[in-house]
């Protein structure tokens, strides 16, 4: 039935979007974190790709995580002699994140997300009609 696989496409998506969710809350969360020793790189920002996944049991075309991986790039230093994983000239090198990209980011996984429960939550209601009217 092609309702049924309306939810599982809703559902993939649903999944999809909550693992990019959670990769942006860890990209926050260590936003400020460094390096334990001098010159040591601090925390990478990691990244979400996703490619198309077909189940074959039920013909449909979802999506899925393909990967988690980090982002390339120099790091930002600051400048904090202070700091014990400050290098030589002072300079400690801080993570690759920009909090208004990952604002961004989970924003739109916000949205994806409930687009696609909305979807879930009309194909559900659809369904429940229909067995009523086939009681």
């Amino acid at each position: 039935m092609d309702l049924d696989r309306a939810l599982r496409i809703s559902a993939a998506g649903m999944a999809a979007q909550s693992t990019r969710l959670r990769v942006v809350a860890e990209n926050l969360a260590n936003r400020d974190s460094t390096g334990e020793a001098p010159g040591a790189d601090p925390y990478r920002r990691r990244t979400v790709t996703f490619a198309e996944k077909l189940d074959r049991a039920s013909g449909t075309r979802g999506v899925a995580v393909s990967r988690v991986g980090e982002a390339p790039g120099e790091f930002p230093r600051r400048y904090d002699p202070a700091h014990p994983a400050a290098d030589a000239q002072g300079y400690v090198k801080t993570p690759n994140i920009d909090s208004l990209i990952e604002v961004m980011d989970m924003r739109e996984a916000q949205r994806s997300y409930s687009a696609n429960l909305s979807v879930l939550e009309t194909t559900r209601g659809m369904l429940t009609r229909t067995i009523e009217a086939l009681r």
